[in-house]
């Protein structure tokens, strides 16, 4: 069937296309008996709007991108549950995209997105992110971009994190104070800014109470997973390290480390403390219960999507862009998984 047009509407009802245009709008200046019958026939012929001629006289396509590592995390489902209520009531749509850790496949979604002419885009980087270069080209295209979690400092855009750093040195910190002395950590990936700054903090926090670090009880998640949880947890305990405590990376890599001992018959905490990150709701149904570090995924997705839209304003009013960086505030959530 011939796609129905603005022209087919107008030629058929002998009015010129502006006049059938203004009708669709509601302008004044059209008769409602004019009005009625474009509306009218618009419905009977089922007329789909050409929302890229609408975007090219708008100069906007209101439709942002959306890209994040993976999609059923518990942390970025809230992420982007906040964005798309958020950006649904001021009238934008959403294209959401996982990169499934991988730099190529967030590169061409990154060209996708340029491609469609998306009026922002959001970003948790890959945990394989080397190259920035995809990354400076949105900011060099002019496209308002606001990265989120997992960013580089080597960006100039706004972003919105929390200080991993110091939510690290909270986790171990409590670790410490509940008498753990030799604390192993399951960190993440080498190169990703949160996973060096949850390092730092956990080492900083050995530091500042005069406990050794051993760089032998740092263990390095490539995929952050249950697996690797499970199996760190497995080495940790037939090497017969004195361990005490583990500080992991996720919940997800924490609550591998459980299930292991919990095989092994290993006493948790009494034998040893397990501290997450994150705060899933697994953390809570596991047993025993696990303590996590709460990050603020729903209301870090509703900072990025209103700043995001605030310089998207800003751009089309012609006003300098200000970057900024909101840092949102964590907290420990004791659970059965450390001592009192």
């Amino acid at each position: 069937m011939e796609q129905v047009t603005l022209k087919s509407i107008a030629s058929e009802l002998g009015i010129s296309i502006t006049t059938a245009s203004k009708a669709l709008k509601n302008y004044p200046d059209v008769s409602p008996k004019t009005r009625k019958a474009v509306i009218d026939l618009a419905r009977k012929l089922n007329y789909i709007p050409n929302s890229f001629a609408v975007n090219l006289r708008t100069k906007e396509s209101k439709v942002i991108g959306l890209i994040i590592p993976e999609i059923v995390h518990y942390f970025f489902s809230n992420v982007v549950n906040a964005i798309i209520e958020y950006a649904e009531k001021k009238g934008y749509l959403i294209i959401t995209l996982q990169s499934n850790e991988s730099d190529k496949l967030e590169e061409k979604q990154i060209e996708l997105l340029l491609n469609k002419r998306v009026d922002g885009i959001l970003i948790s980087l890959s945990n394989n992110r080397k190259d920035l270069s995809p990354i400076h080209k949105i900011v060099e295209s002019g496209t308002p971009l606001v990265l989120f979690d997992k960013i580089s400092k080597l960006i100039n855009c706004s972003k919105v994190i929390i200080n991993d750093r110091d939510a690290a040195y909270a986790a171990t910190e409590h670790l410490i104070n509940t008498g753990c002395k030799d604390i192993a950590h399951f960190r993440g990936p080498l190169n990703p800014q949160n996973s060096i700054d949850r390092f730092l903090g956990y080492k900083k926090a050995l530091e500042d109470s005069k406990l050794h670090f051993d760089k032998s009880l740092v263990y390095t998640c490539e995929k952050v997973s249950f697996e690797e949880g499970y199996n760190f947890a497995k080495e940790l305990h037939q090497s017969n390290k004195k361990v005490d405590a583990i500080f992991a990376i996720t919940d997800l890599v924490a609550i591998g480390a459980i299930t292991y001992f919990n095989e092994a018959n290993v006493k948790i905490p009494e034998d040893i403390s397990i501290i997450g990150f994150s705060n899933w709701f697994m953390a809570s149904v596991i047993s025993p219960s696990l303590s996590s570090v709460d990050q603020p995924g729903y209301e870090m997705g509703k900072k990025a999507i209103k700043l995001l839209l605030k310089e998207i304003k800003a751009i089309k009013k012609g006003k300098k862009i200000k970057h900024k960086t909101i840092v949102l505030p964590t907290n420990v959530i004791k659970r059965s998984s450390t001592r009192d």
